[in-house]
């Protein structure tokens, strides 16, 4: 048998900052998945190496907490490009920490994000010809939440 060289591992390269405005959680309540959450979002910004975007209002994170130290997130939002393309974000997330601190940030308490442990895969949808390559590409990030908003930076998976 013959055995193949060792794969490397790919490569991150900065794609964007995003600063997502948010509003006060909208609680279905407990379900048998777990806690379930809608929270729309507002606005904010993007930014990356030569362009920048606002986030547009009307879309929302569709948040499951499993239990006490565990939240599903799935967050769908449109970008609104500097040179006036949309882009269609559908980003999924998790958020995990000690229990304490995961309630307080159910709550809308701050806490020391560096406490937390929130990664994310986005995924991008445009009709741009000029931004085609996002949607054929793969995205991963990290993110922090805020009383009011939740900041994140994306990565393209080399």
């Amino acid at each position: 048998m013959q055995t193949a060289p060792p794969l490397a591992a790919p490569p991150l390269t900065f794609f964007a900052d995003l600063s997502v405005l948010v509003a006060k959680p909208q609680e279905v309540g407990q379900t048998a998945q777990g806690l379930r959450r809608v929270i729309p979002i507002l606005g904010g910004s993007a930014s990356g190496n030569g362009w920048t975007a606002r986030v547009l209002p009307g879309g929302a994170d569709f948040q499951l907490v499993v239990n006490d130290h565990l939240a599903q997130l799935d967050a769908r939002y449109c970008l609104e490009t500097d040179g006036g393309d949309l882009i269609y974000v559908k980003n999924q997330a998790l958020r995990t920490g000690p229990p304490e601190l995961i309630a307080r940030l159910v709550r809308g308490e701050p806490v020391d994000p560096a406490l937390i442990y929130f990664r994310c895969c986005p995924s991008f949808e445009t009709a741009s010809p000029a931004l085609l390559w996002i949607t054929e590409r793969m995205f991963v990030g990290t993110g922090a939440r805020y009383p009011d908003s939740v900041v994140m930076r994306f990565f393209e998976l080399g």
